[in-house]
């Protein structure tokens, strides 16, 4: 067999193994009910950020901001799923706008992690020397640094509102996924099929994102479903503290409102919020640890 035909081999190997993997995935009744749950938070936060901008186009208040002194503090009834808070203002809405906010940190957070991430990974893995000796620096140096603590620093320096938010959260949390992509690297740069791209004279670059970077790209997948749940979380502590989302129903804010009317019985907000959260990271971590068993190339020959 040639160099070609071994990247040729190599490349079947690659999208066979991928229909395998999703076989697997869908088989599993755990990991669809996980596919339905984020389907269902993701249309609500699709439905919530149409809305958000419908409204301030038309420049009038929104109706999750309408506040209705005559019905606060209203239990959960026909009018209200979910009932309303100390403002009258309804929390299913305000909770619909809060799954657009999680799911706009997850995704823009994790948009800024994953790609540097994967990027120093195979820079680091791939070259080597003194590459690889910078990327273990970088790395160990944010590592070093208390989390908690440096997402504050970025926030309070770019200041209060969502892009603190995205830059803290996406700034931080890319250690672990560049060190995930540089093990794989280093695996997967000793195959016959980077041997037979050398052979034939293709560049470094490639090698590298033509055809290195399809063999880990899964690392960077299930990264971003453990990734995802982590963001969200993180989010609702810093506008808990309020450092995140202003002016804005955020799963943070509704919790920090909610807490101070818990004693009083008002319970139903709080439980919204907690149930929302509760099942997101759930099913995201659900459904992480089936991809990450469906997508390493060491069970491509386990038993179903």
């Amino acid at each position: 067999m040639n160099g070609e035909e071994a990247i040729r081999e190599e490349a079947r190997e690659g999208a066979s193994f991928g229909r395998e993997a999703w076989r697997r995935v869908w088989a599993s009744r755990v990991s669809r009910g996980c596919l339905a749950v984020l389907a269902v938070f993701f249309l609500a936060a699709l439905g919530g950020e149409i809305a958000n901008d419908w409204y301030a186009w038309r420049d009038v208040p929104p109706p999750w901001q309408a506040q209705d002194l005559s019905a606060r503090h209203l239990a959960p009834c026909a009018a209200h799923w979910l009932g309303t808070d100390g403002l009258g203002r309804d929390v299913g809405l305000r909770l619909v706008q809060g799954a657009r906010i999680a799911f706009q940190v997850g995704v823009v957070s994790s948009m800024i992690a994953i790609p540097i991430g994967v990027l120093l990974g195979c820079l680091g893995g791939y070259f080597g020397g003194k590459a690889d000796d910078f990327v273990a620096w970088i790395s160990a140096t944010f590592a070093s640094i208390p989390g908690l603590l440096f997402v504050l620093a970025i926030a309070m320096v770019v200041g209060k509102g969502l892009l603190g938010v995205f830059l803290a959260i996406g700034l931080t949390t890319w250690v672990g996924t560049c060190r995930l992509v540089r093990a794989e690297v280093l695996r997967q740069k000793e195959r016959g099929y980077v041997r037979a791209a050398r052979a034939l004279g293709f560049s470094h670059g490639r090698i590298l994102f033509r055809h290195i970077l399809p063999n880990v790209i899964h690392v960077a997948v299930v990264s971003f479903t453990l990734r995802f749940p982590a963001a969200i979380g993180t989010e609702v502590f810093l506008s808990f503290l309020g450092i995140g989302a202003q002016g804005q129903p955020s799963w943070g804010t509704m919790i920090a409102s909610a807490r101070l009317r818990l004693w009083q019985g008002m319970w139903w907000e709080l439980a919204a919020v907690t149930a929302a959260i509760f099942a997101v990271v759930l099913a995201f971590n659900l459904l992480g640890d089936a991809l990450r068993d469906a997508l390493d190339p060491r069970l491509r020959t386990a038993p179903d």
